[in-house]
């Protein structure tokens, strides 16, 4: 199994004076989702839609 992660390095951030630098890595895509959205909520104040949800499967990558 490969694992994925998404990194918010890659994300453009706005409202912030430091510039977020979490990596998150899970063994599933459903557990990476959750991970995610979660940060999204309580750290950046996202919602959780069915179109985030959607970007996050989108942008997934693989580790090495």
């Amino acid at each position: 199994m490969t694992r994925k992660y998404i990194d918010c390095r890659d994300y453009p951030q706005t409202g912030r004076a430091d510039k977020c630098t979490v990596a998150i890595f899970a063994d599933s895509e459903a557990e990476l989702v959750e991970a995610v959205v979660h940060h999204g909520l309580t750290v950046h104040g996202y919602a959780d839609t069915p179109e985030r949800r959607a970007a996050i499967r989108k942008d997934m990558k693989e580790a090495k």
